[in-house]
């Protein structure tokens, strides 16, 4: 099947070379990073996490959020869902892989990362992500070539899928909240170690995949003759608009928190972050426009005649991607490392290399889920007698 995406017009094939340029320029970046050290990168002692590890935690909630299309479908019978679940679990291969990459980037010299199976250390958070995340993206790449197998055989799912399915629902649930565990179990991090970091990863990952899953609908539809269905849009505008909600309600729960308790190693990151300390803002815009942004789509989905207007849930899909990428692919993660741990604010500014290494690996990751998106709108073109 594979060979369908070898076809295509002018635009796609644009595209396509696109995504390899950009791959190949943030490999020249990464052989660069890898030669002279990850001194290049914006990373230092005082904050020895940051934009790798935090695209790393965002694409890894986008991947857990296929259970909010792939649980309502086969335990509820939601058959609304059934035209994009493939789309779904293929935008998760793609996202485990781009999360999977950016570990690779972040520990310098890749070998580093035969440590994990080859020292293993099961008091680890990591040593569990490094099991759960590879075992996902298999998962979701069995299930969905063969449900597309099926699909343009015409036959039913064999039983062994549907088992697959079933363990994926867990699994999925299970992969994200250790990844909230590695933040919330390291010591020393009071920003990060609240009980609620956990469900926080949860209802981010869920609102977020919803939203790239809406906008990739609404694209396809426009360059393809793939149509999700107008139900199972607004079923994710639905489950999107309740996850923003809860993960606004959580963020005044943690400034409540922060602010009520006095606790300095909790309440001194908020504080850089709302205000500044010392003159140091370099995150204050951010943090403000993320707050701004996830109060603004839900401000927007609130109201019928944006949700049923294709430009317009489009406009508040993006805010709201921009709000929760804010959040937990850019501050989360170097945040908890301001002040550090003798009080000083260093702050963190993620560096060219970063970037640039960054671009590559989406690019690279967006080059995958396009050659499986082009496979699947192909075959279900081909299934309902389009070409």
């Amino acid at each position: 099947m594979i060979e369908k995406a070898l076809h295509g017009g002018k635009g796609y094939w644009i595209w396509i070379i696109f995504l390899f340029a950009g791959t190949g320029v943030g490999l020249l970046a990464y052989l660069y990073q890898m030669k002279e050290g990850l001194w290049l990168t914006g990373m230092s002692r005082n904050v020895s996490w940051g934009f790798y590890i935090s695209q790393f935690t965002f694409l890894v909630g986008v991947a857990a959020s296929v259970l909010m299309v792939v649980l309502p479908l086969y335990l509820h019978d939601f058959k609304a869902f059934a035209p994009i679940t493939v789309l779904a679990q293929f935008l998760t291969v793609g996202t485990l892989a781009m999360s999977l990459l950016f570990i690779f980037s972040d520990v310098g010299m890749p070998m580093r990362i035969l440590n994990v199976p080859l020292h293993p250390t099961p008091g680890s958070m990591l040593f569990y992500d490094t099991i759960f995340l590879p075992g996902f993206l298999l998962l979701n790449l069995i299930i969905g070539w063969t449900a597309l197998g099926a699909e343009k055989r015409r036959t039913a799912l064999p039983p062994w899928v549907k088992i697959l399915i079933y363990i994926s629902f867990p699994w999925a649930v299970i992969m994200h909240t250790v990844t909230a565990f590695i933040y919330a179990g390291t010591p020393g991090r009071g920003f990060w170690m609240t009980a609620i970091m956990a469900p926080r990863f949860l209802t981010t990952a869920f609102a977020a995949g919803c939203a790239i899953l809406i906008l990739l609908s609404l694209v396809l539809r426009k360059l393809s003759s793939f149509d999700a269905g107008e139900k199972a849009i607004q079923k994710l505008v639905t489950i999107m608009f309740y996850a923003l909600i809860i993960d606004a309600f959580f963020l005044a729960v943690e400034y409540f928190t922060a602010f009520y308790s006095h606790v300095p190693a909790y309440s001194e990151t908020f504080r850089y972050l709302l205000f500044g300390i010392d003159g140091n803002t370099a995150f204050v815009p951010w943090f403000w426009l993320m707050n701004i942004a996830i109060l603004c789509a839900i401000g927007l989905l609130a109201f019928p005649g944006v949700r049923h207007n294709h430009l317009h849930l489009s406009e508040g899909c993006i805010v709201a991607l921009i709000g929760l990428w804010i959040d937990k692919g850019f501050l989360l993660v170097p945040a908890a490392f301001i002040p550090n741990v003798f009080g000083r604010i260093m702050e963190y500014p993620p560096s060219w290399v970063e970037l640039t290494v960054s671009f590559g690996i989406y690019c690279l990751g967006m080059l995958m889920i396009t050659t499986l998106y082009k496979v699947t709108t192909t075959i279900k073109g081909e299934t309902n007698g389009r070409h």
